[in-house]
């Protein structure tokens, strides 16, 4: 079985949570604010120099958070994966994930970047000569578990100083968890999942030390690859062996496919209970690959598909 050094990249992503957020708006101060240094997730020192009026988020991930904070008005740029977020104005730049233009980044005046680890997956960090310039910039790391979200979600708050906003998404989302979770606690009889995100030739699923690996303990779910740590290549051979109860799958085909026909039909995989009982169910993309409060819509799927009798 392959480990995979980094993170897949996003999947192309995201839940609907119904946050009744929309009228608190953020507008930045008027005048020249105080000089604020704060320390992002992944140890950099960032100094705020300025009201942040103009962001640009590096990752869809940041995205949902900053237009859930009520600050999408104050976004100057995203990454493309990020222009399907509902409250997104489609209209803004788009910058390259992983090549970001320095100079076009520049022309648009931003007073914050809002990065993630994503960015930095082809080695170097994308924005370090707009750090010198003298841009803010703040970078989010690759979410290991649902703690680690609620801090990401706190720190964002705290950058665009809406700490309460902040706190009443983590609550709201923490609510919901709670709630599956003591359902999920109480199951005796657990079923053994196998979760695809990358389809063949490139199998990628996860072990232990992920977000996704959480949502299937919390649900009463049994990983196949619980043994493994992080996201792992582990092969068709391997699934087939472990010999799943129930598969979940996020991809998306692109041939257009449903990933839930190309399953059932994979060659080798004729003999796994899942396929056989035809367990086989896909999850919201977005809400799965994206490590924000929006991962509540996945897990609600998640649980109903595998036990239906115990979520309705």
């Amino acid at each position: 079985m392959k480990k995979i050094s980094a993170a897949p990249r996003l999947l192309s992503g995201v839940l609907c949570l119904a946050l009744s957020l929309s009228a608190c708006g953020i507008r930045p101060a008027e005048g020249s604010g105080p000089v604020r240094t704060v320390t992002d997730p992944m140890g950099n020192t960032v100094l705020l120099s300025r009201p942040i009026g103009r962001i640009i988020s590096a990752a869809p991930s940041n995205t949902e958070i900053i237009v859930d904070l009520g600050a999408g008005d104050r976004l100057a740029a995203v990454d493309k994966y990020s222009m399907n977020i509902p409250g997104v104005d489609r209209s803004l730049p788009a910058i390259d994930f992983l090549y970001p233009d320095g100079e076009a980044i520049v022309a648009l005046k931003p007073d914050l970047i809002i990065a993630s680890e994503h960015n930095q997956a082809a080695g170097d960090d994308p924005f370090r000569l707009l750090r010198e310039m003298g841009i803010a910039v703040a970078y989010i790391p690759t979410s290991g578990s649902i703690e680690e979200i609620y801090r990401d979600i706190a720190f964002i708050a705290d950058l665009l100083e809406a700490p309460e906003k902040g706190e009443e998404l983590i609550a709201v989302m923490k609510e919901a968890v709670e709630g599956i979770a003591r359902t999920g606690s109480g199951i005796q009889e657990k079923k053994t999942v196998y979760f695809e995100i990358s389809p063949p030739p490139y199998i990628v699923s996860f072990g232990r030390g992920t977000f996704l690996h959480e949502m299937l303990e919390i649900i009463g779910a049994e990983n196949i690859f619980a043994g493994a740590a992080g996201w792992i290549a582990p092969g068709a051979e391997a699934v087939a062996a472990a010999n799943p109860g129930v598969i979940l799958t996020n991809t998306v085909l692109p041939t257009g496919e449903n990933p839930v026909d190309e399953l059932l039909r994979r060659p080798g995989f004729g003999g796994i209970r899942a396929i056989q009982n035809k367990a086989v169910y896909r999850i919201d993309t977005d809400s799965s690959s994206r490590p924000t409060h929006h991962i509540v819509r996945a897990l609600r799927e998640m649980a109903r598909s595998v036990y239906p009798d115990y979520y309705e």
